[in-house]
């Protein structure tokens, strides 16, 4: 079982986050867009429990097409995950449709990549909601999954940025916005 375990924050300040991960020697890529249209299983509604439940998506990058599930295990930011590209993303999305699966949400954001150790680093621009922070670890899910999401925190907390730390995925935060504009 190959599960990713993330831990997400709104950064407050995207400098002062900038020039913290300059000192601790971690360099970002250059931007790139990510277009991911999101699907959940036609029985889910918002607010039902995520648990157990797998969420698929479709993300467009830099000319490539990547089909991705989600099933969260102990909160929605710690999930069993499986990934590969598609040749034909309408074909995908037909057969999503034809598998009970409904789209929810799209989400547009421009994403910086780094490496800390072993573990993924993004800082998100997510169109109209402001910039995150994602630090996310890769696991055989040996060990409990909150336990390493602990462990990403306590090195966030160590780059001394106030940021707010959120459990919520992008998909819920745009959600969120839509029903409350």
């Amino acid at each position: 079982m190959t599960a990713e375990i993330e831990v997400k924050y709104r950064v407050l300040d995207v400098d002062a986050l900038l020039a913290a991960l300059e000192r601790h020697g971690i360099a970002l890529s250059a931007p790139t867009v990510q277009d991911d249209q999101a699907y959940a299983p036609a029985t889910w509604q918002d607010g039902d429990s995520r648990i157990g439940v797998t969420f698929a998506r479709l993300r467009h990058q830099s000319g490539r097409c990547l089909f991705t599930t989600k099933t969260p295990v102990d909160n929605a930011l710690a999930c069993v995950e499986n990934e590969t590209e598609v040749a034909d993303p309408g074909q995908m999305h037909r057969a999503l449709l034809a598998m009970g699966y409904r789209p929810t949400v799209r989400v547009l954001k421009t994403r910086r990549t780094g490496k800390v150790g072993d573990w993924s680093l993004c800082l998100d621009d997510l169109s109209g909601k402001g910039a995150f922070l994602e630090v996310e670890a890769v696991t055989d899910g040996e060990h409990p999954l909150v336990q390493v999401q602990d462990q990403l925190d306590q090195w966030v907390l160590g780059l001394g940025v106030r940021l707010e730390r959120t459990g919520a995925t992008y998909d819920e935060v745009v959600s969120r916005s839509a029903a409350s504009a």
